[in-house]
């Protein structure tokens, strides 16, 4: 995992990922046409919300919502753990911190377990039990507080290296005056 770690901490690749996590989150996901909020982009929901919005999305809305889940919502993962392990990982504040990168592959992992419930629940539907929704909605609301924390911790971790960067910057400045 750590060549994979280290792979990922490349600035084309932190760029790559960067761009293609914006891209899915800002053009691609908000304009899927499903007629209504999936349920994926929830903190969590009950049996009967997911039955509501099941309803609400239509047969058309739920065949597009199952090859959405399928097709872009397995890429999505795959670049956002990328961007965010890679992320965390280039600006560790020590070697023996370089683990804290595996946080964002936990969430994408909890995010596939969350697709494939819900695909399922797509699927059956209206045939769904509550254990299914509640799964669903428990592997949501994981990647949700997963999320948070990488998030915030791959956040901090940049901005306390450009702080460094900035102070290197100004020794050389001063020393050179």
């Amino acid at each position: 995992m750590r060549t994979y770690f280290s792979f990922a901490g490349r600035t084309p690749t932190l760029a790559v990922t960067f761009a293609a996590t914006a891209v899915f989150l800002i053009l691609v996901f908000p304009n899927i046409p499903i007629d209504g909020q999936s349920l994926d982009s929830r903190s969590g929901y009950t049996y009967d919300e997911a039955l509501a919005s099941l309803e609400q999305y239509g047969p058309e809305g739920r065949t597009t919502y199952i090859w959405s889940s399928a097709l872009l919502d397995t890429l999505f993962p795959i670049a956002y753990v990328t961007f965010f392990a890679g992320l965390i990982y280039r600006f560790r504040l020590t070697e023996g911190t370089w683990w804290l990168a595996f946080i964002p592959v936990v969430a994408g992992l909890c995010d596939l377990a969350e697709n494939a419930q819900i695909m399922a629940m797509l699927v059956q539907y209206p045939d769904i039990g509550a254990t299914q929704v509640a799964w669903a909605s428990a592997f949501t609301a994981a990647k949700g507080w997963i999320g948070t924390i990488y998030q915030i911790l791959g956040a901090g971790l940049l901005l306390v290296a450009i702080a460094r960067s900035v102070v290197r910057a100004l020794r050389r400045r001063r020393r050179g005056t």
